[in-house]
C-alpha cells in the first residue's frame, strides 16, 4: 500500500554547507565561487518542487535496483546521484541529443561499452545493462584520474574533453580548471543532489510515499520471438504491461538471430 504524502511545507532552500562528502573525499565551499555556486544549484532543487518530488518518490524503485550492481563493481554510491541529474530517475528519458535511459548513455558510447543498440533491442533502457556500463565507464575514468570528482564531471565532458583541459591548464583538479559551464554545474549538482536525498525535509519536501519496485519474475530466451503480443499472452499479461516493464524492447517482436540470451521481465 502507498503511504499518505503530507506535501511540501516552505521553499526556503537550505544555507550552504561547510562541506559535503563525496565518494570519501571532503569538498568545502570556502570560497565565494564555491560558494554561490552550491547556493544555485540548493535552490534549483528546492524550486522545481514537482521534478524534486517526483525523483523523491521514484528513488526506492531505482536505487534498489542499481546499488547492488554498483558495490560488486566497487563504485562508491554516491554515484547513484549522478544517474539523478542525468534522467531525474526516469529510465524512458531521452535529451535532446540522443542520450537515453537512466545513465543517459548516447548510441556510440553505449555501444563502446557494450551495450546493444539497434531497431529491434536499446540496452541503454535495460537498467541492469546499463548501470554495468557506467560502472565501467566509472571505473576507467577513475584509473585515469585517481579520483572521484574528476571522475564525475568527465562523465559530462568526456574523458578526452576533461585529459584535454587538465594538460591545456597544467592542473589535475577539477576545481581548478575552467571547464564548460555545464560541466561545472554538472558537480555542484550531484553534491547539492546528495543533500536533497540524504535530508529532504531541509529542502521543504516531506514526502513519505515512495514508489515500491514492481513484482515481477524473469524468464530467460535464447530463441527468436516473432510476435510479442503472443509472448506477453503465453505469460498472462498485457503486451503494454511487458512493454512497460522491458523499455529495451523497442520492436513487437525479437529477431535475435545470434541466438544471444535475454531476460525478459514478467510483470
Amino acid at each position: 500500500m502507498y503511504q499518505k504524502q503530507a506535501g511540501t511545507m516552505h521553499t526556503v532552500p537550505p544555507a550552504v554547507p561547510e562541506y559535503v562528502v563525496f565518494c570519501g573525499d571532503t569538498v568545502r565551499f570556502d570560497t565565494e565561487e564555491k560558494h554561490e555556486r552550491m547556493d544555485r544549484e540548493l535552490m534549483a532543487f528546492t524550486y522545481m518542487q514537482t521534478t524534486s518530488t517526483l525523483m523523491l518518490k521514484r528513488s526506492l524503485r531505482y536505487f534498489t535496483q542499481v546499488l547492488p550492481i554498483m558495490k560488486e563493481t566497487g563504485v562508491p554510491e554516491d554515484f547513484k546521484y549522478l544517474m539523478v541529474i542525468e534522467s531525474n530517475l526516469d529510465p524512458a528519458a531521452v535529451s535532446v541529443t540522443g542520450a537515453a535511459g537512466l545513465w543517459q548513455f548516447t548510441r556510440a558510447t553505449a555501444q563502446d561499452y557494450g551495450l546493444e543498440v539497434n531497431t529491434e533491442v536499446d540496452e541503454r533502457f535495460n537498467i541492469a545493462k546499463e548501470t554495468e556500463a557506467a560502472c565501467r565507464y566509472l571505473l576507467r575514468a577513475y584509473a585515469k584520474y585517481g579520483d572521484w570528482i574528476s571522475v564525475a564531471a568527465s562523465y559530462n565532458c568526456g574523458t578526452g574533453g576533461m585529459s584535454r583541459r587538465m594538460d591545456e591548464q597544467r592542473q589535475a583538479s577539477f576545481f581548478d580548471l575552467l571547464l564548460p559551464e555545464e560541466t561545472t554545474r554538472y558537480v555542484y549538482r550531484i553534491l547539492a543532489a546528495k543533500m536533497l536525498f540524504e535530508n529532504p525535509f531541509a529542502f521543504g519536501f516531506d514526502v513519505v510515499e515512495r514508489y515500491p519496485r514492481i513484482q515481477h519474475r524473469v524468464v530467460t530466451v535464447s530463441e527468436p520471438i516473432p510476435s510479442l503480443v503472443d509472448f506477453a499472452g503465453k505469460y498472462g499479461v498485457s503486451y503494454a504491461a511487458l512493454k512497460r516493464a522491458n523499455l529495451w524492447l523497442r520492436s513487437d517482436h525479437l529477431t535475435n538471430k545470434s541466438g544471444k540470451t535475454y531476460s525478459i521481465i514478467i510483470p
